[in-house]
């Protein structure tokens, strides 16, 4: 294991992230609304329901757990420290949300899945989201896409805003986040095996035949699948896979795709450079700045409408029924 005092995450984020981003926020009348209303609308409401229906890890509630995500919030020189919870759920996944109070949830199905060595992989990759600070987009993408299929024309102003071009940027930049999370997971690692695995496992793994699941014969698919970009109607359906084409965005890159990014980057200077002290400090910039603009007033004022509408509908379902 590592560790990265003042670590900057322009050390390690991917250049395809960055591009990603860029991208993103070039799509007219984004500043606006991430800076504007993401924490109103939605990371309230995340921690009430986190706090009423999963389980706060600390000192004495999944201890190991904890000491886990203590050693790893060092190792990334994240401050101040997120808070961790456990959901109830079957699914082997986890995610971090919240620019205020940022946080990490682990479903149960993840901890019954894996050892503790790949819980670490994870915890680094979540942590690795919060310090490239890209969980306010997350979040803002999750408002854009559920006002979208929701509200329809009901949007008040921003149905020019919440467009089919947003939305397919966003779901572009998730998924080239999740390059730069992987990196983070592997300065703290140190070692691609345990990731690689991990990522095998959230393929399709398995706890009863795990004995039957062999590293080697992943990563060999892994080189497989990059052999398919020969054939040029293969790279098309793999857009279009990626971007709805059976009927949903994918928000994270095929496992088999990360394995091939991050072996690369394992093998690079660049990694090697920093693994040796060599990298950028922090400078405690923010990813979003505040436009207190009269523009972004006006934009308040919307989002404050939308939810009385919101309240007025529901009012009226209720009547109705």
């Amino acid at each position: 294991m590592s560790s990265y005092p003042g670590l900057s995450r322009e050390a390690f984020r991917h250049p395809l992230d960055k591009q990603a981003e860029q991208t993103l926020r070039s799509v007219p009348g984004f500043d606006i609304v991430a800076s504007s209303f993401m924490e109103y609308l939605y990371e309230r409401p995340q921690h009430i329901s986190l706090m009423g229906n999963s389980i706060k890890v600390g000192p004495r509630q999944y201890g190991t757990l904890y000491g886990i995500f203590r050693e790893t919030v060092y190792d990334l020189d994240i401050n101040p420290e997120p808070l961790i919870y456990v959901s109830q759920n079957p699914i082997a996944n986890a995610y971090s949300l919240g620019k205020q109070q940022p946080y990490i949830v682990l479903n149960a199905g993840l901890l019954d899945l894996s050892n503790e060595l790949e819980l670490r992989t994870v915890i680094a990759h979540e942590l690795g989201h919060i310090k490239c600070e890209h969980s306010l987009l997350i979040q803002m993408a999750i408002w854009a896409m559920g006002a979208a299929s929701l509200f329809g024309e009901l949007t008040l102003g921003l149905g020019n805003i919440i467009s089919s071009g947003l939305i397919f940027a966003f779901y572009e930049w998730r998924r080239k986040a999740e390059l730069s999370a992987d990196r983070a997971a592997l300065l703290v690692i140190d070692d691609t095996e345990p990731i690689f695995r991990m990522m095998m496992k959230m393929a399709g793994g398995s706890h009863k035949y795990a004995h039957e699941c062999h590293l080697d014969e992943f990563i060999k698919q892994a080189d497989k699948y990059r052999e398919l970009d020969e054939d040029d109607l293969n790279q098309l359906y793999k857009f279009l896979i990626y971007n709805g084409g059976n009927g949903v965005f994918l928000s994270h890159p095929f496992p088999v795709d990360r394995v091939h990014y991050l072996q690369n980057w394992a093998n690079s200077n660049e990694y090697e450079n920093i693994r040796q002290g060599n990298y950028k400090t922090s400078q405690k910039t923010e990813a979003v700045t505040v436009d207190q603009s009269e523009e972004a007033a006006n934009l308040r004022k919307q989002i404050e409408k939308l939810q009385q509408e919101i309240e007025r509908i529901k009012n009226n379902n209720k009547n109705q029924d």
